[in-house]
Parts: C-alpha cells; structure tokens; sequence
C-alpha cells in the first residue's frame, strides 16, 4: 500500500509540472493527428485503356516488336510495378470487353453479346461502388456502351466509335443523352488527356480521392496518327511474324476448311488471301481498293481453293504488312506520349505515388499473326490483354506474374484497392493479394474462359467460338452459328447490321494447342493420342466453368446440338 501512495504522489508532481503537461498535450496532438491522417487517406486511381492495344506493342512483353522501344513511358509505369503475363479478355471485342470490366460479370450474366449491347447506369457498378467508398468519379474517352454513363460523378465520352480527328463528345447538359454534345478541334489522344488533366486540375475535389476512368480510341483501326508522328518509324523495316507466311498446322477445318477451301473468306487477312475483307482495303485510304468489301454470297465457288502464296504475293503482302505495322505503331506512340502527360502532371503535384496507375487495353489484336488483323479471335495476340500496375506504396517495383486473370477481376481488385469487398453479384475475383504479395495463391484460378458470341460479322468472317486456356494448354470449340437461331422463320435479328453474315453456318471443330511446346499456335494438336487425357480433362473443365458462370448454352438449343453433336470428335 505504502508503495502505491509513494507512486500516486510522484505522478501528482508530474502533472503539476508545467514542462510535462505541455509535452503531454502536445504528443496527443500529433497522435490525433497521424489518426486522422491514416483514417482519410486512401489512394487515388487512374485506370487507363486504349483500344486494341495488344501486348506485342510494348517493350515489357518481349515481342518481336520490343527492339524498336514503341512504349518508352509505358514501360517505364509497367517496371515501377507489377507486370501480368497472363491477363485475357473474356470475349475479344470492344462493347463486351467494357461490359465486362465494367460490371465484373460475364457476357450473358450481364446481357451484353455483342456490340449491340448496352449497359445502363443501375448496372454500371464500378462507379456505383467506387462512389459507395467515398471516391469521385470522372470518365473520358472512349465509352461504348450506348447508354448515359450516369454512374459517374463527371463524363466527357465520345460518340459510339468516335473520330480520331476533330472529335465529339456527349457531356452532361439542359438536354437528355445524348443530345448534349460538344465537338474539340485536334487528334483524340491528344483531346481525350487535355480533358483528364482538365478535370485534373479544376473539377477534382481535393477533398476525396478520385477514381478517374481514361480511355483512348486509339489504336483502334483505321490508325489514324497525329500528324506530327507520320515520320516516325518511316525508314525503318518492322520486323515480321514467321506465321504471316507460314501458317504450319493452325487452324482446323472450321477456320480453314476441308482442304483449305475456306481459307478464302475466313478471318480478315494482311495478304490477298481473304477475297472479303483484307487489310488493303482498310488502310490506303485515296485507293479506288478502300473499303471495296465483297460479300461472301459473291463469292463464286472457283474462288474456294486452296490459298498459295508465291513470291510476288509474298512481296505485296510485305509491303501492307510495313504500312499498316507503322500506322498503328504511330497511333501507339501518341497513346504513350499522352501517358507521359498525365505522369508528370501527377508528379509535378506531388499526387503520383499516392495514385495507384492501372493500364490496360481492351483486348489483344493480331498484327499479321497466322496472316489475321483485327481481335475476336481466342488465339493468344488476340486475346491476350496488356496489364500492370503501379502503386510504390504496396507493390514491389520490378515484379511480374504469370497467375492467369482475365477482365471480369479488374472491377473486384479496384474496389478492393479501395478499401471495399468485392460484391456477390461480381464473378470476377480480387487479385489485390497477388499485387501486393507478389504471390499467387495455392487457390487461385487455373483457367479462363472465353467466348467470341459474335459470327462472321463485320466481314471479319470470325466463326463464333468457345473455350479454356490454362498457363500450359488452350482448347477451343467453334461451333460456327450465329446465337439467334437463323433457321427458324419465326426469329428475327438485325439483318441490316453491317457486314455480317449470320445466316451461314461453318463447321464444327476442336483445335488444342500446348503452349509450352507451341507457344506462338502454329500446330493444332487435337488429333495427337498423346493428348487425349489432357483433352479429356480440360473438356471436363470447361463443362464446370460454363456452368459455374452461366455460361451454358441451355438458351440457345440450336447451338447446344451442335455441341452435343462434335463433343466426342
């Protein structure tokens, strides 16, 4: 007891102790005050996507392509963090990718198929969330998802596609969407930043941390590059995929036919091999040849052979090759060089390493691989995604992983970056632990799905497919019809929808691919006894994943016969 008094009187003269209390007071001010701090800061969040920026544009992926240094500022964002080796898109092409990320759900979960899909604001649950956690939202760029973008606090988006010169953009306004329109002189990459940092720096509320959604059209096709880039790369020769000559044993009747035949009209080709739609036709623009599309119903049957290329078609082909490699490597450049514009406006006020930087594209695209252009296919340029992260505070620089994540894992991994939980309506899983770890789970997905739910459209002559990749195999099923039932009299569909060709149905067939003895697709392995196992078990797989993501295809009959049918080929 005597010990207790003795102790109580000594802290009796501390408090009276005027050098004390003032210490006192002044250590539970600072204490309040890292409280405070540590209770309202949260990260700021740029996501920024191109369209069809694919991995073999970028230094950090190894492509061929990577000598020539096309994204110097991307790669530099991509090595100060974590870099993704196995991102993919869930359905290669433009509305559906956006649906997807958008909302963390699959085509038919979240109904959007094709490009005639739309997502309106009560779905468009990103920035409904990101907004729940206290977050102000802007979007700039490229939209495409037809209905108001409502759900953010701020929107400047373009018209539907939107023009890579003097473009318009639908804003908030007096009017109903999407009657509000303003139209800025200048290249859309540069347009598009010039808003982002606008809103940047005056339309920001330093009050809360912002989520700021920055979308490019480019390098979307036609390719058209700002002019001060028209001599970039001029005299130097693009180095050229093996395949663009050579397609070895990629394919399967349903993409070639049966000797080869329907090599003529199917996928969009550099060389003159598709008598449709060709990579010429797109881009010489002052030619009497642009945009002189055939239909495939004017296709004569002597014009179904077996497609040789000699040396003079090997010299054409050569040459579109270089000028369309060179159209969209300038729009690239000006996609990086715009980057930089952001990066050092964030760095210049003192926001950068408190700003997590996302960047992506919203699919992959071939550049000449297997003789294709364009995206839709899921062979891996196609639908392979470009994905890093840069956060300094969580993220170690210089890392890189091979865990397999597709698009629906952007939204649940961004909300929980936030400091929220990914909803149960997202199928989508947060990759948030492998970022900051560095580490893949023991229980992580092992597989992806995808699907291209479109056919022969846009005279592309992609056949619809589906299918499973893992880090090690990739098996694919084009099924070849259209997802309306075009034989029935009593169904209707867009018949007048530009350059498709719904009605036609192309063959069935599997094609498997071991990617860790064929990474670049040249040979089709379906055939092989020594795969019949792994086949075996990865159909196993893939009948789970259809069901686990309501991906089946118990509403389209049509299509499930045809499955049914060519399961066991």
């Amino acid at each position: 007891m005597n010990g207790l008094k003795i102790n109580q009187m000594k802290i009796d003269v501390l408090l009276l102790n005027p050098k004390f209390f003032a210490i006192f007071f002044l250590f539970l001010l600072v204490s309040c005050g890292e409280k405070k701090e540590e209770a309202v800061t949260k990260p700021n969040i740029i996501y920024i996507m191109s369209d069809d920026h694919t991995t073999q544009g970028f230094g950090i992926y190894g492509s061929r392509l990577a000598g020539l240094n096309p994204t110097p500022t991307l790669d530099k964002i991509a090595r100060e963090g974590m870099i993704f080796d196995n991102a993919f898109v869930s359905n290669s092409i433009c509305t559906p990718s956006r649906a997807a990320i958008i909302t963390g759900q699959n085509s038919q979960m979240n109904g959007v198929l094709d490009l005639d899909g739309r997502i309106e604001p009560a779905r468009q649950f990103l920035p409904i969330e990101m907004k729940k956690l206290g977050y102000q939202t802007a979007i700039v760029g490229k939209w495409h998802l037809k209905e108001e973008p409502a759900a953010f606090d701020y929107y400047k988006v373009l018209e539907g596609q939107g023009h890579y010169f003097d473009p318009t953009f639908r804003v908030r306004g007096n009017q109903s969407w999407p009657e509000n329109e303003v139209k800025i002189s200048g290249h859309s990459s540069d347009v598009i930043t010039d808003i982002s940092l606008e809103w940047l720096r005056t339309e920001r509320d330093t009050n809360k941390p912002f989520f700021l959604v920055h979308q490019f059209k480019a390098p979307h096709d036609d390719f058209e590059n700002a002019p001060r880039y028209e001599d970039y790369l001029k005299d130097v020769f693009i180095p050229e995929p093996e395949s663009l000559y050579e397609r070895g044993n990629n394919g399967s009747e349903a993409t070639r036919g049966e000797n080869d035949s329907l090599t003529r009209i199917i996928g969009s080709s550099v060389s003159h091999r598709n008598l449709i739609r060709n990579q010429a036709m797109n881009i010489y623009v002052d030619s009497s040849i642009h945009r002189n599309y055939r239909d495939a119903s004017d296709i004569k049957s002597s014009e179904y052979v077996k497609w040789v290329m000699d040396d003079a078609e090997k010299k054409y082909t050569s040459k579109v090759y270089q000028d369309y490699l060179k159209k969209y490597l300038r729009c690239v450049k000006g996609v990086d060089d715009n980057v930089k514009r952001l990066m050092d406006y964030l760095e210049a006020e003192g926001l950068l390493d408190n700003t997590i930087i996302v960047y992506t594209g919203d699919q992959g695209f071939m550049l000449g691989e297997h003789d294709y252009i364009d995206k839709r296919w899921m062979y891996d340029e196609s639908m392979r995604m470009p994905f890093f992260v840069r956060y300094p505070e969580k993220i170690k620089a210089g890392s890189r992983t091979d865990a397999i994540i597709n698009n629906t894992d952007f939204a649940p991994t961004i909300i929980e970056l936030a400091g929220g939980t990914t909803p149960e309506y997202m199928q989508g899983k947060s990759f948030k632990t492998i970022l900051e770890t560095g580490t893949e789970p023991a229980n992580w997905q092992k597989a992806t799905y995808y699907r291209y739910w479109m056919h022969l459209a846009h005279k592309h002559q992609n056949p619809a497919h589906f299918g499973i990749r893992t880090k090690d195999y990739k098996l694919i099923f084009f099924y070849g019809k259209y997802y309306v039932d075009t034989d029935n009299p009593n169904n209707e569909w867009d018949t007048k929808n530009w350059g498709n060709d719904f009605a036609t149905t192309t063959p069935a067939a599997w094609e498997f691919y071991d990617l860790t003895k064929d990474p670049k697709e040249m040979n089709n392995a379906y055939k092989e006894p020594t795969y019949s196992e792994t086949i075996a078990d990865l159909k196993k797989q893939l009948i789970q994943m259809r069901e686990d993501l309501n991906e089946t295809d118990v509403n389209y009959p049509h299509i499930q016969r045809v499955i049914d049918e060519h399961w066991n080929d």
